[in-house]
Parts: C-alpha cells; structure tokens; sequence
C-alpha cells in the first residue's frame, strides 16, 4: 500500500511519494492501477514469482484506513506482517530510507488510522525520508507541498530506491531488504 492523498492537486507532493512508488512498481511490472470498490486504485502483479496487490487508497491520507482494512479482507491478508505500507516520513532526513518491521508510528497519521482499522502495527513499512520542514513552517503545509528541482530530484531516486525495497522483501524477505537499505545514509540525485 502506498499512502497519499487523491486528486491532481496532491500528485508528486511530498506526502504522495508512498502513492509514487506503487505506481511505479505497477509500471515496473506491466500493469496500471485500477479503480475498485474498496476506495483504493489496485494493480495485481508478480514479482520475484508471487502474486503482489498494489494499492493506493483513494481517502485521504489520514483516513487510510478505511481502505486499507478492506483491501486486505479483499487479499486475504490475515498477517500484518504481510502487510507493507510505503509512506513519507518527516522523522527522516531528506534522502533516507529505512525499511521497519512493527514499531512506534512516529505521529503519522495515516498509519494510526491503518493501526486503528487493522487492530494491530506489526505491518511492515519502507519509510521515505523528506526532512523536517525548514524554519518554522507548518509539518501540514510542508508534506502537502511540491518541492523544489533539487529536492525533486532526490524524492525521485527515493521513489526508485523504495520500490527496489519493496521488491526485496518480496524476493528476500523484510531483513534483508533492512540489511541493504538501513545501513545506508542519505541518497544525493
């Protein structure tokens, strides 16, 4: 699942890289996301010879719940940790990426609605850093923003890097995709 918010107005914003990165794995592997009547845009592709749903809940962010818990009764998904959940983190520099198993939600809102729907935080998540906002501007203005070029171009590799993360814990398993992409620091374009 890949979290963001609906609409053109939100599309490449910082807090849209989670959406960001399932469409390019459905890309990646030939297919588009669909709408389906669970309020999410869904791909079903293989990768790595399993069978993988692509998701883009079409709430708003901080009711991602609300799709989420009926696309994995739809997929059949009874163990959160075979749940990821690709989404920004403002607790991250920038750059970074850490794949995590479980754990605090670090105030992000859209994973406490998951939590609050799912009964539980033991799904996993491939976190994409965007960096505090700078001075005293608002968290809220900050994800809901487009960036610059330069950080432009830093999300994108990020984007690419957190589907490549994605990949790797279907083929790998979640501790080896930590192991490759925890023990790094962050990404220059």
């Amino acid at each position: 699942m890949g979290l963001g918010n609906p609409g053109r107005q939100y599309e490449h914003t910082r807090h849209n890289a989670g959406a960001d990165v399932i469409s390019l794995l459905a890309d990646r592997h030939g297919d588009k996301l669909k709408k389906v009547k669970e309020r999410a845009l869904v791909a079903d592709v293989r990768i790595a010879g399993k069978q993988l749903a692509l998701a883009f809940p079409q709430t708003y962010m901080n009711d991602s719940g609300q799709a989420v818990a009926p696309l994995a009764r739809r997929f059949g998904i009874d163990d959160l940790a075979r749940l990821v959940i690709v989404h920004d983190e403002l607790d991250l520099p920038l750059g970074a990426l850490r794949v995590k198993i479980g754990g605090g939600l670090a105030g992000h809102n859209g994973l406490k609605s998951i939590r609050d729907h799912m009964h539980g935080d033991d799904f996993l998540r491939v976190r994409i850093g965007i960096g505090k906002p700078p001075g005293k501007k608002e968290g809220a203005n900050h994800v809901l923003s487009r960036p610059g070029k330069a950080e432009r171009e830093t999300l994108a590799v990020m984007v690419e890097l957190a589907a490549d993360a994605v990949e790797v814990i279907l083929s790998d398993g979640a501790a080896a995709a930590q192991n490759r992409f925890n023990s790094t620091g962050p990404v220059e374009p």
